[in-house]
């Protein structure tokens, strides 16, 4: 899963979608139905998956597998989406009231949004949720909206900061930096020393997320509605990162496909370090640098001035509310969200348990990714889940990519970033 971010297209029609009352499953979809004996559910169950199909999507469809041996009468219709189109696509369907799954893997950002639209089943109370006292906190809060459930949390993840140790060993480092002054000395020396590039950038708005939070910034003010991107924090971060690129620590990115040139760039070792997550571990092994696994290094991402901090992400399972098959679907969110089956993809693939008992698991424990990532999720900062949160990166993305474009300055970017807020949360200050 690579960490992408909705379309300028998603953001307009999502006032469309409002102010025309939800369609699809519109309204407040009747409680989930109860089934006596589980066993017996009966159906089919359409599931968009937003996975890599490569990396990821095996350790799902065996998951698949394991639910339809154990449910004979339901059959599951797998279908992988691009995380980069799920959103839109769901949101079409969901709209016109046809070709919407039965179950959608939604980024946590989504959920509020696809439940203030009415999109959604409620969830409170039915068999989908199951021991929602194990959900950690932070993943829990992201399947909430206006007092109800909407999802269950499937995976969370953060970023951090990951490298290659032997790049950073003949550099001269035999630890990761831990400031971001470190990070840039760092990167400086791996290129003078090795040849290959010391840090490459992903453009990508929650990618910027670690340089604001690192320097106390943040995008919105929730509590207080108030719109905060425009700070002199922001304006600190931002230059951050425009010296990064100026100094040669880091080579100026592409503004287009920048994930993919990082990815590569690090499995090939001609980069030491990029910021990514447990989502990219799976592909990471894969490369030739990485088939020792002894050299792939994780560390938290690098403190500013204030503090070390990254985002909460993740993917949460939820119910579409126009669904014709809700007792099945709610069984195959619950059977997916299992400690056991979150064991299993922590396991193989390296995507952190949202419950608290899955990290008992020996075969949790045992995975030595997960264990690096789980403290690192412990600083994590929780975005604003509110129906606009997924339409706060566009504006920021078209930012980032004229920051490192040379096409406008920080201060510039941020007022600009600013200005396109004001249109979409236009009741905060």
């Amino acid at each position: 899963m690579r960490r992408l971010l909705p379309s300028a297209a998603v953001v307009a029609s999502l006032a469309l979608a409002i102010s025309a009352c939800g369609g699809g499953g519109g309204g407040t979809a009747a409680p989930p139905t109860q089934v006596s004996d589980p066993s017996k559910v009966s159906g089919e169950v359409t599931w968009w998956d937003t996975t890599r199909p490569d990396s990821e999507g095996p350790t799902f469809q065996a998951l698949i597998k394991e639910f339809e041996a154990e449910y004979p009468q339901v059959k599951v219709n797998y279908v992988n989406v691009p995380s980069d189109q799920a959103q839109n696509q769901f949101q079409t369907a969901a709209q016109a009231g046809t070709g919407a799954p039965d179950v959608i893997r939604s980024e946590v950002a989504w959920t509020s949004q696809f439940a203030s639209l009415g999109y959604l089943q409620p969830l409170d109370g039915s068999r989908a949720v199951d021991r929602p006292e194990d959900f950690l906190p932070g993943p829990l809060s992201s399947t909430k909206y206006d007092g109800k459930t909407y999802a269950v949390p499937q995976v969370t993840d953060t970023l951090a900061l990951i490298y290659n140790k032997r790049l950073l060993k003949e550099a001269g480092h035999e630890e990761p930096p831990r400031t971001i002054a470190e990070l840039k000395q760092t990167a400086l020396d791996v290129k003078a020393k090795t040849g290959a590039a010391g840090l490459a950038l992903n453009v990508d708005s929650y990618f910027l997320l670690p340089f604001m939070y690192g320097e106390g910034g943040d995008l919105l003010d929730v509590a207080a509605k108030k719109i905060v991107v425009n700070s002199p924090a922001n304006v600190k971060a931002m230059e951050t990162v425009a010296d990064l690129i100026s100094s040669g620590a880091a080579p100026k990115p592409a503004t287009t496909e920048s994930y993919a040139n990082a990815m590569t760039a690090l499995k090939e070792g001609k980069a030491a370090m990029i910021y990514n997550g447990p989502w990219a571990l799976s592909e990471i092994h894969q490369g030739k640098e990485f088939q020792d696994t002894a050299n792939l290094g994780i560390a938290p991402v690098p403190a500013g001035s204030v503090k070390a901090a990254a985002p909460t992400g993740g993917w949460n399972l939820a119910v579409y509310a126009g669904s014709k098959n809700i007792p099945a679907a709610s069984e195959f969110v619950r059977f997916m969200t299992t400690a056991e089956a979150q064991a299993k993809i922590a396991k193989e693939i390296s995507l952190l348990p949202t419950r608290t008992s899955a990290y008992a698991d020996p075969a949790v424990q045992g995975n030595a990714d997960v264990a690096v990532f789980k403290p690192i999720m412990d600083t994590a900062v929780p975005r604003p889940w509110i129906p606009e949160g997924g339409q706060l990166f566009q504006p920021l993305l078209e930012g980032y990519q004229a920051l490192v474009g040379g096409k406008s300055a920080p201060a510039d970017m941020l007022k600009g970033v600013d200005e396109q807020y004001r249109g979409i949360m236009k009741d905060w200050s």
